[in-house]
């Protein structure tokens, strides 16, 4: 689907975002989500909610970056499910911004509406203390490129980071090594139809700014991350180099290789039953990382 996505026109990529926001879960799955517009003017972000994440309480909040190649929003049947099993084992609410996607809208938009998402939940009076930040995939780009930013900007961190097989390096195609490793063992990223996610995202930016290409920045003072790859999938260098460089600047971090598992598994739980457990080890470093007293709450 990426790859016939990919090489076709406007219209094509614009059919397919819109097929993609309309998958919704089986009547057997409901979720109970709402969408909106939150914040006015250049402050002003949509997405989709769970729960009261703009609200003063003691809930933990999920900010959750989806993926699909800076092209695809949400997916109703996959993000937002898999967001609400996690605010279940949490007992948290959930944000996940419908930012801005390429190729209407390159770099900085989608990071932009990011940053934007995180001052509302500040401005709203929830402590960093209990925010989470997760992406997967193009997400997972979004998310370091977004830590970095609040730490530049001397904003305060969230209580830990989760990051799905992230794409860290959009300076080149070929490297890091695993992408030609394992061309052949990857099942759901073609990487030629990535070269046209690459452009349409970066436009006419230098692909070797770190809140692009975020491999090439300074990690120092991110807070506690747990990185989740598959080591057949070409984008696993780029989770073993981030874990690496992330550690070396003194980052609590926690990698987790999966073998024979697909590009973003946790997110296919209804496909794949290693999904289930990589989602529990998330909410268990999640806990680890929030007020002690929720940390007993064991994940479903």
């Amino acid at each position: 689907m990426l790859a016939f996505v990919m090489r076709g026109s406007a219209t094509r990529v614009a059919n397919m975002q819109l097929h993609i926001a309309a998958r919704l879960p089986k009547q057997t799955q409901p979720i109970d989500y709402d969408y909106h517009y939150w914040g006015i003017g250049d402050t002003a972000v949509p997405g989709h909610t769970m729960g009261a994440p703009f609200a003063e309480s003691d809930r933990p909040v999920v900010l959750w970056l989806h993926g699909g190649a800076f092209v695809f929003p949400t997916m109703p049947d996959g993000h937002l499910l898999f967001v609400k099993r996690l605010c279940r084992s949490l007992l948290a609410d959930a944000f996940v911004p419908d930012y801005r996607l390429a190729p209407a809208n390159p770099f900085p938009a989608g990071l932009d509406d990011c940053e934007r998402a995180y001052r509302l939940l500040l401005d709203s009076g929830v402590a960093p203390g209990k925010i989470i930040i997760g992406g997967e995939s193009a997400g997972g780009n979004l998310l370091v490129a977004l830590l970095l930013r609040l730490r530049d900007v001397g904003l305060p961190l969230p209580a830990c980071a989760v990051s799905i097989s992230p794409i860290l390096d959009m300076a080149r195609l070929h490297g890091p090594t695993s992408r030609a490793a394992n061309a052949k063992t990857d099942a759901m990223l073609p990487l030629g139809a990535l070269a046209h996610a690459r452009d349409w995202y970066v436009g006419t930016q230098d692909a070797a700014n770190p809140e692009i290409s975020p491999l090439m920045g300074d990690f120092q003072g991110l807070p506690p991350l747990l990185i989740q790859a598959s080591h057949e999938e070409v984008l696993r260098d780029d989770s073993v180099l981030f874990a690496r460089k992330a550690s070396e600047a003194g980052v609590e971090t926690e990698l987790a290789l999966w073998p024979s598992m697909p590009h973003a598994f946790p997110l296919l739980e209804e496909w794949i039953p290693e999904a289930k457990s990589a989602r529990h080890d998330i909410v268990r470093f999640i806990q680890r990382h929030l007020d002690p007293k929720r940390s007993g709450h064991e994940a479903k």
